[in-house]
């Protein structure tokens, strides 16, 4: 229970200093469905959607269809192939909006293991970035290590969990290496033995910008494998 207090405590803090944090850098929100699909017994559909605005919710700053397919190969172990579709609107130094397009393949690699109850994923992937206006090919990596971590007791029933995340990406084919780091730290609500609504503070660092959003998320988890009669 102190473990619990203490992150609610924690998270409280930096959705403080996200509110107070806006007169520089607006109202960013960022809106996020994800559904994962067991298919086999190995492998799981993971497909998400996701909405990221200048404001609260009607100045678009990006719009993202995503989907791959993981098998696993070793207890722990995922590999994954997928693709992903972009809309990118960001602002000029003349306050107009400039819209790119981008089509992304990736593949990456999973790693699952826990810590006492705590969950904990480490994931790498590779990016193959193809952007209009004007045609630019990036190619990128990521590293994304995340926690989630349950504060109910053991056998009881789960209504809340802790998340804690943090991905660095870097350009391995440009001049500026280094494109961002990502912090995020929520807590996930239990809707149903499926469902989970999840809040969160992220901060993103990137060369000559910091910006920080609030995040809602909804998360479906379904089972499509075949059922034996």
């Amino acid at each position: 229970m102190k473990i619990k207090r203490k992150l609610i405590f924690i998270l409280l803090l930096l959705l403080q200093h996200f509110y107070q944090g806006q007169s520089n850098d607006t109202y960013n929100m960022w809106f996020q469905y994800i559904m994962t699909a067991r298919v086999t017994d190995k492998s799981t559909l993971t497909a998400l959607t996701q909405y990221r605005s200048f404001d609260l919710a009607y100045d678009t700053r990006l719009f993202l269809v995503n989907a791959y397919l993981d098998y696993e190969v070793a207890n722990g172990v995922r590999p994954a192939a997928g693709g992903m579709f972009l809309i990118l609107e960001s602002y000029q130094t003349d306050d107009n909006k400039k819209i790119r397009y981008e089509k992304r393949a990736f593949q990456q690699v999973t790693l699952d293991h826990n810590i006492g109850r705590t969950s904990v994923s480490s994931r790498f992937r590779i990016e193959e970035r193809f952007i209009n206006n004007p045609d630019e090919f990036v190619l990128r990596a990521r590293y994304l290590i995340s926690m989630r971590i349950p504060f109910n007791k053991k056998g009881e029933k789960e209504r809340l969990y802790g998340i804690l995340k943090n991905e660095i990406r870097m350009n391995l084919k440009k001049e500026d290496t280094f494109d961002s780091n990502r912090i995020t730290a929520g807590l996930g609500i239990k809707t149903g033995k499926n469902s989970a609504i999840e809040l969160a503070f992220i901060n993103q660092l990137s060369p000559g910008r910091t910006s920080n959003y609030g995040y809602i998320g909804f998360r479906n988890t379904f089972d499509w494998r075949k059922k034996d009669k």
